[in-house]
This record gives structure tokens, C-alpha cells and sequence, in this order.
């Protein structure tokens, strides 16, 4: 290294054998060595130039001076490129800004309602069972139905009587006769996953008081290729155990009951608040409870309205006498309720579930079948006006067997209404949280517990105390249980009907659930 590259580089030079004996020095540095000691034994400092930056201001200007003047002009497939450019740059800007404008947004929004987060996750939640038991139907549809046909076996040894031929290529009898993997050959029953994809799914629920069986999550298939139908049940044990199993073995059924009792189900009979009714005795693998009844019960709480109009489009439903005379009965139902509606005006709680209670008493074989005479002398009890021609034309309606009797859970939602599926949903979700155990029914130290009124809008403007709406809550809900310790799902579902018929808006009532619940 020379003396010109040291002092470029703006350190001091000195000679040789300074540099050398500072360099190889063993002895420690004197503690007076200091900065202004240095720069006396060292007069020659560097020197910084000024950076003059009014020489770069221009820089600019002389760049252009340097391009030459003359030119040729620029074709004109060049300028509509160039403007095609400008004109995208200028797009994908203003997209990016908008897109950065919607973020910011969104997460404002997020941000001031953390319940949406809670709302999307259940919503994948509940997209994710569909589609676990989507899957296992189409599995068992397209598996084991196969290999459990009979009619394997007939083809199986229709192959096995044939002669084999020593020169031909033909697996050893031994191998063909396996007939439960013998899955290849073509029977009548056989399915294709392409018939099985022209369906309709639908969620649905058990039309009972046993809460057991009214919180059991139905998945339901309607396959329009055969008019089949089966319903499957998701149930899950803990966090991450899940399992899935049929409840209504496919095949074809039809109506038990009503103005199409006997018909086969078809397309049009799929929609959210239709009933679909089971013979109980066809189906052995039901549990007890549900098999005391004669009828199972299903009410369409869900349904895939994308699928369902794309496959009407496809089927021509011939319209028939049927369809008036059921808008004829709803018509009536609709009139009674009305009426029925301004006398509940502000004791709708009280009433329903007072009648619930009396209803249970009269019960007396606990099948939940009650006479003409016990519906009339206890509309008359609770002073509840119908007239009679109104009465006699819904108790035709009811009692379309013909015996006498009908269910009283029945006859309370013809005449009384009930609340949509939405607001059921949430009832159920708030019984469901209290009943961890699914046993049906809850404690009242449970419900004391779980019950929160300090959003309550009496509490929050200081008119009454939380524990005073908790305790005017619960007498209320012990007043009419058949058990004063316990509160059943149908208890439970009173309630919240008679409290329904004040409520308008269905988010009013949902928000009325979730505050105290935590749902």
C-alpha cells in the first residue's frame, strides 16, 4: 500500500518506522494518550470537500440537453402501446387503492364486531359436517350398498356354472367365486356417483318434546333419479370425535299422514317448514322413545336452495286439487291465530305455558293424544275465545284419521303458530349448551348459573338489580314445569313461543337469546 492510496482514503500518512513501531508495539498505551495529544503528533488531518448540492439540481435538466434534437418520430403502434401502458398503470392503481380502501374497512368493521368472527366460524363449522356427511353418504351409496346387493350372488353363480375353457385367460374358480368383492358386475340396484350427484340436502329436526331427540342433527338426501330419500345422523363425542350414521335407511317413502297421505315424495315437497312423516315400525333401529309414537315426525329446518331450483328446473311437477285444498287449510289456521294473536297480547308466555302443563295432566297414557272435548274446555279455561265454526273446521283439519284424538302439541301450533325455523335454531343452540349431559332436561341450579342479566336493558339504566331479572326469569320458567327442579326441552321451548308472539324482527328475539345465554 502506498502513501497516495493512504491518503485518498483520508488516513494520515507518516514514515515507515512510525507506522511500524505503533503497529508492533507491545507496551499498553499511556493513560495521557488522548484525541488532542494525537493531533499535535499528527498535523497532517484529512481533508473532507464540500458537497456543493446545488451542481445535482440540474442534473436533470443536462440529461435532456444531451438527447439530440432531430429525431425520427415514434410510430404509431409504439404511442398506442404507450397509452395502453399508461392506461393500465393507471387501472391497477386505482384497483389497488379501492382494494386497500375495502381491507381497511373490513377490519374496521371485524374490529367493532367480534361476533362476526364467532358467526363465520360456525358457519364453516356447519359447512364442514355437510360435507362430512355428504361424503359418508356417497360412500355408503356407492360401497356397501354394492357389495351387500343379493343379487351378486345370483350373477356370481350364473359365472361360476359356466365352462371354463382350458386355453382361455380366466382367473381360477377359486378367485371368482369371492363374491364379496365381486363389485364389477352390473345389477339393477347398481349407482353411479353421477345419479347420486342430482340430489337436494337438507337439515332437519324431530317434531318432539323429548329433548333428546329434538336436538339430534338430521342431514337428509333427496335423490331425484329414483324419488329416494334417506337422512343420516352427525353426532359428535367431545372436540374432535365425530361420527355419522343413517337414520332413515334410503328408499322410497311416502306421506303418513295429511291431504297426501299415501302419495310418494316428490321434488316439490322439499322446503324449509315442510313436514316429512315416517311410519315408526318401519324402522327398527329407532330408539325407544321415538318408537312409543306411531308417527316420526321430521320438520325441514335447511335446505339447498341452489340445488333445489337448478333440479326444478330439470322435473315438471304436474300441479293437482291438493295443493288448493292445503292453502285452503292454511288460510284457516291463519285466521285462528290472528284472532288468537290480540287476546296473547302481553301474556303470551303465561298462557303457553300454562297450556302446556294442563295439557300434560290431561294426558293421562302420556302418548300426548287428547279429545275434542279436553282442547274445548281448555281454550275456555285460559279464556281464550274461538269461535265455534272455527273450531270445528281446524279440528277436521287435525283429526284427518278419523279416531278422535290429536296430539296436543299439535293443535297448539295450528292455532296458536309457531316461530320460524331461525328463531327455533337458536332456542335449541341455548338448550343444547345448558344440556351438556343430552339428557333432555336441566337443572335449575344449572340454569340460575348460566343465566347472565348484566346486559339486560332494566340493569343497564338502573331501574332493577341482575339478580332481581334472574329471579323474576326463573319463577316464571319454574311456575309451569311439571318438575320444580328441573326444566325439560319442551318447558324450555314454551317460554321462549310465548315470548316470540311480542317480538317482530327475528334479530331482535336472537339478541334476546344470545345476551343472557353467551350463545
Amino acid at each position: 500500500m502506498n502513501l497516495m492510496d493512504l491518503e485518498v482514503k483520508g488516513v494520515a500518512t507518516s514514515p515507515s518506522n512510525q507506522i511500524q513501531s505503533f503497529s508492533g508495539r507491545k507496551k499498553p498505551l499511556q493513560k495521557e494518550w488522548t484525541s488532542k495529544s494525537w493531533a499535535m503528533q499528527n498535523p497532517c488531518l484529512p481533508v473532507v470537500p464540500r458537497l456543493d448540492l446545488g451542481s445535482l439540481v440540474g442534473s436533470d435538466d443536462e440529461e435532456e440537453d444531451i438527447i439530440p434534437e432531430n429525431l425520427p418520430a415514434s410510430a404509431g403502434k409504439y404511442k398506442l402501446k404507450c397509452q395502453q401502458y399508461k392506461t393500465e398503470m393507471k387501472e391497477g392503481y386505482k384497483w389497488y387503492s379501492q382494494r386497500n380502501a375495502e381491507k381497511t374497512k373490513s377490519n374496521i368493521t371485524h374490529e367493532q364486531s367480534p361476533r362476526n368472527k364467532i358467526d363465520d366460524m360456525e358457519i364453516v363449522a356447519a359447512e364442514k359436517k355437510k360435507q362430512t356427511v355428504a361424503e359418508q353418504v356417497m360412500i355408503d351409496q356407492l360401497s356397501r350398498a354394492v357389495i351387500s346387493d343379493p343379487e351378486q350372488n345370483v350373477t356370481t353363480e350364473k359365472q361360476g356354472s359356466a365352462p371354463i375353457l382350458p386355453e382361455s385367460n380366466i382367473a381360477p374358480l377359486r378367485v371368482r367365486k369371492r363374491t364379496l368383492h365381486e363389485t364389477k358386475i352390473r345389477t339393477q340396484s347398481t349407482l353411479t356417483e353421477n345419479m347420486l350427484s342430482h340430489k337436494v340436502q337438507f337439515d332437519s329436526r324431530i317434531i318432539s318434546r323429548n329433548g333428546r331427540d329434538a336436538c339430534r342433527e338430521l342431514i337428509g338426501f333427496f335423490f331425484t333419479h329414483d324419488q329416494s330419500l334417506t337422512i343420516y345422523e352427525y353426532r359428535q363425542f367431545g372436540k374432535n370425535r365425530t361420527n355419522v350414521l343413517p337414520f332413515i335407511q334410503k328408499n322410497i317413502y311416502s306421506h303418513q299422514r295429511g291431504r297426501r297421505k299415501g302419495k310418494q315424495y316428490q321434488l316439490g315437497d322439499f322446503y324449509i317448514g315442510a313436514n316429512l312423516t315416517f311410519l315408526s315400525s318401519d324402522h327398527p333401529r329407532l330408539s325407544e322413545n321415538i318408537k312409543e309414537n306411531t308417527l316420526l315426525i321430521l320438520r325441514i329446518t335447511n335446505i339447498d336452495q341452489i340445488a333445489l331450483d337448478s333440479l326444478r328446473t330439470d322435473s315438471v311437477e304436474h300441479e293437482d286439487d291438493i295443493n288448493s285444498q292445503e292453502a285452503n287449510d292454511r288460510l284457516a289456521f291463519k285466521a285462528i291465530q290472528d284472532k288468537l294473536k290480540e287476546q296473547l297480547h302481553k301474556r303470551g308466555v303465561r298462557i303457553l305455558t300454562g297450556l302446556a302443563k294442563y295439557f300434560q295432566q290431561l294426558d293421562k297414557e302420556g302418548n300426548g293424544l287428547l279429545d275434542k272435548a279436553d282442547f274445548e274446555h281448555a281454550l275456555k279455561l285460559f279464556h281464550l275465545e274461538v269461535s265455534e265454526k272455527d273450531f270445528e273446521s281446524s279440528w277436521l283439519i287435525l283429526n284427518d284419521n278419523g279416531n278422535g284424538k290429536v296430539d296436543y302439541g299439535e293443535f297448539k301450533r295450528a292455532i296458536f303458530g309457531e316461530m320460524n325455523e331461525y328463531r327455533k335454531s337458536f332456542v335449541r343452540k341455548a338448550f343444547m349448551k345448558l344440556d351438556f349431559n343430552k339428557t333432555g332436561s336441566v337443572p335449575i341450579i344449572d340454569i340460575r348459573k348460566c343465566y347472565c342479566a348484566k346486559k339486560h336493558p332494566q340493569v343497564i339504566s338502573g331501574h332493577t338489580t341482575e339478580e332481581e331479572i334472574k329471579s323474576s326469569f326463573l319463577e316464571t320458567l319454574k311456575g309451569d314445569c311439571s318438575k320444580s327442579d328441573g326444566v325439560s326441552y319442551g318447558e324450555f321451548e314454551d317460554y321462549y313461543e310465548g315470548l316470540s308472539i311480542e317480538i317482530v324482527e327475528d334479530e331482535d328475539f336472537v339478541n334476546i337469546l344470545r345476551t343472557p345465554w353467551g350463545i
